[in-house]
């Protein structure tokens, strides 16, 4: 997988994914699998992208929007833990 994620980020122009938030965002698309609907994962996780880019260009660290975004979403989620699960 990370090959895959470092020539990504190549193709991309952009910094590769740390682990810490590749495990954050493989948990988070496990949790909304599970506990909303799998075909919904991929589309969360492209949310969650969304916002922390949004976030990033008001001045935010990746990281701190990565938290923000799961802690939030955590809140939607039957059964999950919330940020602390993720991170």
């Amino acid at each position: 997988m990370g090959d895959w994620l470092s020539d990504l980020a190549d193709v991309l122009e952009q910094a590769e994914v740390s682990r810490e938030e590749e495990r954050a965002v493989l948990r988070f698309a496990r949790d909304v699998a599970h506990g909303i609907e799998r075909r919904l994962a991929p589309l969360s996780a492209y949310a969650v992208g969304v916002y922390v880019g949004r976030r990033t260009t008001q001045g935010a660290a990746a990281g701190e929007a990565l938290h923000e975004a799961i802690a939030a979403a955590a809140t939607i989620i039957p059964g999950s833990a919330g940020e602390q699960d993720h991170f």
